[in-house]
């Protein structure tokens, strides 16, 4: 069952075993990786001398960069093969299957688009990331390969979806149908439903409840809001029926003139005093129009799908043992009264009757721990049978072994509620596996990523374009260099700390000790210029209290024209910068593989699982968190 490698690794590697060896080794013994992934922050690169750029790189490779273009650099590091620049025999045990490259006389140098080529220790972390990061290429190996009709959501399913969702509902929904049918065929497991954790609008569960699949869904939503707009969703794709009202007529008539006359009245009233005394009629007259509103008479009957049950249910952990109980309540109840009808293709397997459900928890892009709560539903409801997640949002997953070392200490900050949770943890977060929980390395025993490292692993270089390049590298640029003009206003201070090689560190944010400036995302308009982009982050950060006016009165005298000297004088780093974060966003495939791997080391820890792998379930151009985490228990 599944896929022959349980691990889309790199073949170079023989066996999962190995690779996750080896995966962890770089890891834990990488300086330069865990620099670039975790150890700094785009906000401090202009916030200490030397910068960044200067203080991490090795000056070889510093030398090499600073040659060359920004996309030239993207397609050394993603795309370029690698064989065509090995130089000598100590690289190649790197690459055993490369032939020998054609040797050079001595007058002759070896060239790279004009330049030299990169240099060796380069070239050597270029080609450890790119073996040891998870391959992301798809391959259709589902029902829709086999089932070329079956390409293609129709318009009801598709209401709401954008581009890119419906591609992964297409496909994943494929995938899920194909898992349950292997089950089935293989005798291993009958699943009657499948729970989609935190099922938002529904997209997924509607694919899969529509007579595409005709499949029973569970979709356990926490947000009221979201389950009112899938249903008014399913209403749109006709797979329930719109709601149906019904009144006594003539005391709703009766009911609608009033109110039309108590408004009148009111505003004749309004007409007649003083604006604070009429405000003070009108937060009287708004109770008595909501009454209005919530006619007594009215009763609202909803017909929803027969294939689609909503459960509020907020997830905490793994433990569905609310949900499975309105499970068991809604199918003792229709095979009671006998009022549930399936279409005749169903097989007798999927039909509520079934007085013990066999359930099959997927979520498509789970934020955070969610897709740590649904891995362990396998373990911790009877009913669960099977999981098959596919995670996002690394940035909101928290830390079984509590927060590391955030930064390097040259640009660490100070901060004395960090210092005091320090020792925190969270039994739900990162690592779930015990093998990483407790993995010895140099550094101490079992491996963490803080936020950043993890926030780093959400980034897709693979598909940027220029345009992109160009637009997000001018908004690092800005935030970083308005972060410079903070720290010379006294808006943030850099403090020493005696730990620190250099005598600096990173500033808090701001001098209050409070929160942290979060400047976030402004107009279009706002990057234009510089000048453009203060001015609209003073009038954003402007809205909060005192830290605003904090920072809007430190900034107050300072012109347009002494703006665009801070540009000028920083212009020449924002190739350095653009460097610095290509190799940050490059370098973080290898922490998503470990996340991935870390979820599939915890399934594969568990005696009660058969089978347990992870495998890319659509194209990452569309979508680049495309790996799967299935398990399936004995």
């Amino acid at each position: 069952m599944g896929p022959e490698n349980t691990l889309p690794h790199s073949p170079l590697y023989g066996s999962s075993e190995n690779y996750v060896e080896a995966l962890l080794e770089f890891v834990t013994t990488s300086d330069m990786l865990q620099t670039l992934c975790g150890g700094v922050h785009i906000l401090d690169f202009l916030t200490r001398e030397p910068d960044l750029f200067d203080a991490v790189l090795p000056s070889q490779w510093r030398d090499w960069l600073r040659l060359f273009e920004i996309s030239d650099v993207l397609d050394l590091l993603m795309r370029e093969d690698l064989t065509s620049l090995i130089m000598d025999s100590a690289y190649k045990d790197l690459c055993p299957s490369v032939e020998e490259p054609k040797k050079l006389s001595r007058n002759e140098s070896r060239r790279w688009r004009g330049g030299p080529v990169p240099p060796e220790s380069l070239l050597d972390y270029i080609y450890n990331v790119r073996s040891l990061t998870l391959d992301r290429t798809f391959m259709i190996d589902n029902i829709l390969a086999e089932d070329p009709s079956r390409r293609g959501l129709s318009r009801q399913l598709s209401v709401g979806m954008k581009p890119k969702k419906a591609h992964e509902v297409e496909n994943f929904a494929a995938f899920v149908d194909g898992l349950v049918s292997e089950l089935a065929a293989t005798n291993s497991h009958q699943i009657s439903h499948l729970v989609d954790f935190g099922s938002g609008q529904n997209y997924l569960g509607r694919v899969l409840a529509s007579p595409l699949y005709d499949k029973k869904v569970i979709a356990v939503e926490s947000k009221q809001s979201n389950i009112t707009g899938a249903i008014e969703m399913d209403i749109s794709a006709r797979l329930a029926k719109k709601p149906v009202i019904q009144r006594n007529k003539k005391a709703f008539r009766q009911q609608e003139e009033n109110k039309v006359s108590s408004i009148r009245k009111d505003m004749t009233m309004l007409k007649q005093i003083p604006p604070p005394a009429a405000r003070a009629v009108l937060e009287e007259t708004q109770p008595r129009e909501a009454a209005c509103r919530n006619f007594p008479d009215s009763r609202t009957t909803h017909h929803g799908s027969h294939n689609i049950q909503y459960v509020e249910h907020i997830i905490t952990d793994g433990n569905l043992e609310a949900v499975i109980t309105e499970v068991n309540s809604k199918s003792t109840a229709e095979s009671t009264n006998g009022a549930h009808k399936t279409n005749s293709t169903r097989l007798d397997r999927t039909s509520y009757s079934d007085p013990e459900p066999q359930l099959m928890v997927v979520s498509l892009h789970s934020c955070g721990n969610l897709v740590h709560h649904g891995l362990r539903s396998l373990f911790l409801n009877e009913s669960v049978k099977a999981v098959a997640m596919v995670g996002c949002c690394y940035n909101l997953v928290t830390e079984r072994l509590g927060p590391p070392t955030c930064k390097l200490p040259i640009v660490r900050p100070f901060n004395l509620r960090l210092e005091r949770s320090s020792c925190a943890c969270d039994p739900h977060g990162f690592p779930m596996s015990d093998r990483l929980a407790s993995y010895k390395h140099r550094h101490g025993e079992g491996i963490r990523m803080n936020i950043t490292a993890r926030m780093m692993a959400v980034q897709a270089p693979q598909n940027w374009t220029s345009s992109d390049c160009e637009g997000f590298f001018t908004r690092h640029f800005f935030r970083a260099l308005l972060q410079r003009v903070f720290i010379d206003r006294g808006v943030v201070q850099v403090s020493a700390r005696s730990d620190d090689v250099l005598e600096a560190s990173s500033p808090r944010g701001w001098s209050g000790g409070g929160q942290p400036i979060i400047i976030g995302s402004l107009r279009k308009a706002c990057y234009a210029s510089f000048p453009a982009y203060v001015r609209g982050a003073m009038a954003k950060i402007g809205e909060s209290s005192e830290q605003g006016l904090s920072i809007k009165r430190r900034l107050a005298d300072l012109s347009e024209s002494d703006l665009l000297d801070y540009y000028k004088r920083f212009e020449h780093k924002k190739h350095e910068l653009s460097l610095i974060w290509s190799l940050m966003a490059f370098s973080a495939g290898v922490m998503e593989s470990v996340i991935v791997v870390d979820r599939w080391l915890y399934l594969k820890e568990q005696q009660d699982v058969s089978a347990c792998w992870v495998q890319t379930v659509f194209e990452h151009e569309h979508s680049p968190r495309n790996f799967v985490v299935v398990g399936v228990k004995k």
